[in-house]
């Protein structure tokens, strides 16, 4: 290794340990732990999801039409796959290893082998294809897509084999573990719509008013609340999982596009474009805000990985900002 290596190297360590050390002494609750550069990619980054055995984290390059496959190990891309169509979602199969894509460009959904990421296979949806749930209960594989409609993936066979009918096109959903539910968020409809696993159908809708833009979506299944969050005005809410009515009205941070709950420390992260991390208190029954992080303007996309107990962070290429992911590490 070269002097100068050497040098950079140990410079690198040195500043991870005291962003890390600093973060522990003054108690915040996510420490920023390192930056992994994803090269050169300009516009918008979608969704994440993980491939926990190798390490490797998947970013939706929507305005780039590539998937950039992360060593997180490494602390570097792996692997990038191009030649997509305005990639939004993406999810990960253990059972298949098998990484599913949804482009919003073509309406489909492309798969890819997780060992070398070689393309396995297509399932064309039609129109808008968007988020992506893997139901680990019964091993499915959820697509939000079109004007209203998730698609039902097996992923034994990679093919479509059901559809759940939305009013409209269907933003975060979140799948009850506990409760053979899907909730729905229905941005334009105003509205978040319950669906009854068994029968594939609507169940419920609860009316989302007083705010607007509520894309992003978690669930509490401790508390048995399912968590929201509006753009228009910038607002947490929490709402009973049984009977839909509202318990809890927090003011955040503003353009979130991810929410997440921290079981293990019984914590609430909402990731913002306005350039910060909301944590709250999810034990408190008013929602707490614990501490605002500053991050990058942008950077509003976000995966929490509780086996890691880190959440990684999504930065966009803007001015002499290159396109990255940062790595927080949940603390204590």
């Amino acid at each position: 290794m070269s002097r100068l290596l050497a040098s950079a190297v140990a410079t690198a360590i040195a500043i991870s340990v005291w962003v890390d050390c600093a973060g522990a002494a003054n108690n915040e609750p996510l420490a920023l732990e390192s930056e992994i550069p994803l090269g050169n990619v300009r516009g918008r980054i979608d969704h994440l999801a993980v491939d926990l055995n190798r390490k490797r984290l998947f970013v939706a390059e929507l305005g780039n039409n590539s998937v950039s496959v992360v060593d997180l190990n490494g602390g570097k891309v792996a692997h990038r796959i191009v030649g997509l169509r305005e990639p939004q979602g993406v999810g990960y199969v253990p059972s298949t290893d098998m990484l599913y894509v949804a482009n919003a460009g073509d309406g489909s959904v492309r798969l890819f082998a997780g060992e070398d990421y070689a393309p396995a296979g297509q399932i064309d949806l039609g129109k808008d294809a968007d988020n992506i749930r893997v139901d680990f209960s019964t091993n499915l594989v959820l697509v939000g897509y079109g004007d209203g409609g998730i698609a039902i993936i097996d992923p034994l066979n990679r093919q479509k084999i059901g559809d759940i009918p939305l009013k409209v096109h269907p933003e975060g959903f979140q799948i009850a573990r506990d409760a053979d539910q899907i909730f729905v968020n229905l941005t334009s409809a105003h509205s978040l719509a319950v669906i009854d696993r068994k029968s594939g159908r609507e169940a419920a809708s609860w009316a989302m008013t007083g705010a607007s833009g509520n894309f992003p979506m978690a669930l509490d299944e401790v508390a048995r609340r399912v968590l929201v969050v509006f753009r228009n005005p910038a607002k947490l809410r929490a709402f009973d999982m049984a009977s839909g009515a509202g318990v809890a009205d927090r003011e955040t941070c503003g353009d979130a596009d991810d929410l997440f709950v921290d079981t293990a420390r019984k914590r609430i992260y909402v990731s913002c474009g306005d350039g910060f991390i909301d944590v709250f208190d999810a034990q408190a029954p008013a929602y707490p805000r614990l501490a605002r992080i500053p991050t990058v303007r942008g950077a509003r996309t976000s995966l929490f990985i509780p086996a890691m107990d880190r959440l990684a962070l999504a930065v966009r290429a803007s001015g002499s900002e290159q396109a990255a992911i940062r790595i927080y590490r949940a603390l204590p």
